[in-house]
């Protein structure tokens, strides 16, 4: 990976300043070594252009586009004024490679041009920076908030935004507000994207939700209907947000972790992993062989857990009910063997800058043999149950299908673009943790349909077994965390042999590492695609920008392209098949 990204930084910066004729075009160093280059915003839309479009193995993969408010950043030594940065995180699948460009935007009035022409996916991630920073994207085709209520005041990603209700006028509704709170409410096709009924069409429109559609989670989807075919399938989303990344600007660097549990809440400590390795590579803290593979081992009993609970639910939802039922009795055991060594089930926050909270205790590998061993079985006889029963392959099978094109033009990652045929797994393209000492395969499908996402994450599941006999019969000896004066919380043999030494731990677990100034993007292959912790550090105790990069929500921006054309019915399997939590969404 880092020859990959090395020869990718020689390359592809001074082709773009070169192509675009070089003037505004700054290239920026940061601490995860992507290439990053500043663009002038009215090149931004043919920068992407090229890059997604016009060049041989293009960045055609959009990974990321948020944004920064830097007018209280301290530490911005030799980059562009900006009140306003934006930022674009594009990939290439076939270069095993990533660019950055960033535009730097002034405090009033930031506007920049739309890049949805260019890329699809760009839509709601558009939205979500005008959302949660103001900042305009002219030629959008539908700018309006997508995560806050249509009524918010205010963006609350600005530094000038509270971060607590404490912070906050105390809430009251007068009677105008409540008449205006009401209109908002009403339903309006056009503000949707949609069709206005005429007087030649005749459509229904329907509510699906927000209540738990097919329980998996609190979101809204407008349905515009011909009789029972699918016109439009709009998502509304937003119900489930907690403002995490704001938590991460008042949150120690510490005292953050548990929070990174609940975002895809059914992936427990795999949440942790891409925070904490963020961390460390801004405070450059080497973690030792042992606490790594104890990471891998945990990660893939919650890829086990959460695809336990996908595939009995995914059933479920097509009208199977008994395999939910023993799907849980094995999520379960997958739950006590974590619990066993970590103190917890779901949320066991076992991670730490720097290692793992404590070491494995003793007989810690009886309970994993018991499981390596039952678990096969197991997941025959689902294969019996489910991936062969007619019913459900009549329901799945070329229902919500999409190519490898499309999957990548909207930012579809893990299972479901490995359904389409394409073998890109994060964990072989670019291993971390030591992932590259396991043997695992990659499973694929061939359709991109709901049967293949869900026959992809079956076959996850025995991979993920087979990495997990790995940890244990090969578990490394030595620290499960590193003796660097930043890990947390930091090492305590000698906090009672000097008071200087005592006073220094104390304000370290209390207040947390101070980490330098820097940036740094990292990546993990988690339950539901790829999950990233882009976070920029100001040389305090406290993230200066927390950004949550989620698979769920790129996913969801698909579902009218999955669903037009087909049936209220096929809609639900198409909801089951994506594998989402709302947290992962909305955050």
């Amino acid at each position: 990976m880092a020859a990959s990204m090395t020869e990718h930084a020689g390359t592809i910066v001074p082709d773009l300043s070169r192509r675009f004729g070089g003037e505004g075009f700054i290239p920026q160093t940061t601490a995860d070594g992507i290439p990053t280059l500043w663009v002038p915003s009215q090149a931004i839309v043919a920068a992407v252009r090229y890059l997604r479009l016009e060049i041989d193995r293009p960045y055609a993969l959009l990974f990321d586009l948020t944004a920064v408010d830097e007018r209280v950043r301290q530490h911005r030594d030799g980059l562009p004024v900006s009140a306003y940065t934006v930022v674009y995180h594009l990939i290439s699948l076939e270069r095993n490679a990533d660019v950055r460009l960033k535009v730097a935007l002034p405090e009033s009035g930031p506007v920049l041009p739309s890049i949805t022409s260019v890329c699809p996916a760009a839509n709601w991630y558009e939205r979500e920076v005008w959302d949660m920073f103001g900042i305009r994207f002219d030629g959008h085709p539908n700018l309006r908030r997508i995560i806050m209520p249509p009524t918010w005041q205010g963006h609350p990603l600005r530094k000038d935004h509270p971060a607590r209700a404490t912070e906050m006028e105390p809430f009251s509704l007068p009677d105008d507000v409540q008449q205006h709170e009401q209109e908002a409410l009403r339903f309006v096709p056009e503000e949707w994207g949609m069709q206005r009924q005429s007087a030649d069409t005749d459509f229904l429109f329907l509510n699906l939700g927000p209540n738990h559609p097919s329980v998996h989670g609190v979101f809204r989807v407008a349905l515009q209907l011909d009789g029972e075919e699918i016109v439009d399938a709009v998502p509304d989303i937003g119900y489930h947000h907690r403002g995490a990344e704001k938590m991460g600007e008042r949150q120690s660097w510490h005292s953050y972790i548990p929070y990174t549990d609940r975002v895809d809440y059914l992936g427990g400590s795999m949440n942790n992993l891409p925070y904490v390795m963020a961390v460390e590579k801004l405070a450059g803290i080497e973690v030792p062989e042992r606490a790594r593979v104890i990471r891998v081992m945990i990660s893939e009993f919650y890829r086990i857990a959460s695809h336990l609970l996908f595939y009995g639910t995914f059933a479920q939802d097509v009208g199977q009910m008994s395999p939910i039922f023993y799907m849980f009795i094995d999520r379960e055991k997958v739950f006590e063997i974590i619990e066993s060594f970590t103190g917890a089930r779901m949320h066991s926050s076992f991670f730490r800058i720097g290692g793992v909270a404590m070491d494995l205790p003793e007989g810690w590998d009886r309970l994993i043999r018991e499981f390596i061993a039952y678990f096969p079985k197991r997941l025959a006889e689902y294969d019996k149950a489910v991936m062969a029963n007619k019913l459900i392959q009549r329901r799945t099978r070329g229902i919500g299908a999409y190519t490898t094109a499309e999957a990548i033009d909207w930012s579809v990652t893990g299972a479901g673009i490995r359904a389409t045929g394409l073998a890109w797994d994060y964990r072989k393209a670019r291993p971390y943790s030591g992932y590259e000492n396991f043997e695992f395969d990659i499973p694929t499908g061939a359709n991109g349909d709901c049967y293949d996402r869900c026959a992809v994450r079956v076959e996850e599941m025995r991979q993920s077994l087979r990495i997990i006999e790995q940890c244990v019969n090969h578990m490394p000896s030595g620290p499960y965390k590193a003796e660097h004066p930043l890990t947390t919380p930091p090492p305590k043999e000698r906090t009672m042999h000097d008071i200087e030494t005592l006073i220094q731990h104390f304000l370290s677990v209390s207040w947390g590492p101070v980490i330098p100034p820097g940036e740094a993007c990292v990546t993990i292959e988690a339950t539901k695609g790829l999950n990233g912790y882009y976070l920029t550090s100001d040389g305090g105790t406290m993230s200066y920008r927390t950004r949550i990069r989620t698979p769920s929500f790129p996913h969801l921006q698909m579902i009218p392209l999955m669903s037009r054309g087909l049936m209220i019915a096929d809609l639900i399997a198409i909801l089951a098949s994506i594998d989402f939590v709302m947290a992962d969404v909305d955050r």
